[in-house]
């Protein structure tokens, strides 16, 4: 009889810490994270450091390292530029964004055919940028590009930070294309700035557009 007892007070115990660990779980998840979606999850535990897929597509601003085996005289690394293109001895110009490194290789000895016995030319990527678009009430509107992990607070400060007279720090928007879907984060910057604990840095991802709301008063 103790051996049933004791055996089912076990079974109690461990079901009631079962239950109290997942409430833990739960209250650390709701209360995670500065940043909100329309769907009411937080894209801190989503929104992670950009990185490349295992096909990787050339972007302007990428730098490639291009190397021809027999024709070492040829050997150059190469910046797109804005309009996709880079400029290549004795072939001119070629387009590279929107190919992946093997594309552009093919394409490359595809051009030198004509001017070259040996097709043994290999791309590399030597550093890769993804642009990133900030407006709204920021000193510098526009475009900016990195080459590293960004978060949105950084991206803003590379915009010349927020207009001081203007802006609206707790309420700055983060636009995202999430296959094919227009994805909106509302992010609280603000709290950041002054130094709040628990706040999670907001890292982005290429193309995102982030839009710096004005502040509204009322009479």
């Amino acid at each position: 009889m103790n051996i049933n007892l004791n055996h089912n007070f076990g079974r109690l115990l461990s079901l009631r810490m079962t239950a109290f660990c997942g409430l833990v779980l739960a209250a650390i998840f709701a209360f995670s994270g500065c940043a909100t979606t329309p769907d009411g999850k937080s894209p801190a535990a989503t929104a992670v450091a950009p990185t490349h897929s295992e096909t990787i597509v050339l972007r302007e601003g990428d730098s490639v390292r291009i190397s021809f085996t027999a024709s070492p005289n040829l050997d150059t690394v190469q910046q797109i530029r804005r309009d996709g293109k880079i400029s290549m001895s004795l072939v001119g110009e070629i387009q590279a964004a929107g190919l992946t490194p093997g594309e552009l290789q093919d394409s490359l000895i595809k051009a030198y055919a004509p001017q070259l016995a040996s097709k043994q030319i290999t791309v590399n990527v030597q550093s890769s940028t993804f642009p990133i678009f900030v407006t709204g009430a920021v000193v510098r509107p526009g475009k900016v590009l990195s080459d590293h992990p960004m978060t949105a607070l950084e991206a803003v400060m590379e915009a010349g930070g927020f207009d001081n007279a203007t802006a609206n720090m707790k309420a700055v928007k983060v636009i995202r294309n999430e296959n094919g879907v227009m994805k909106h984060y509302t992010l609280d910057l603000g709290s950041v700035l002054k130094g709040k604990t628990g706040e999670k840095p907001f890292y982005l991802e290429p193309q995102d557009i982030i839009y710096v709301s004005e502040r509204f008063e009322l009479f």
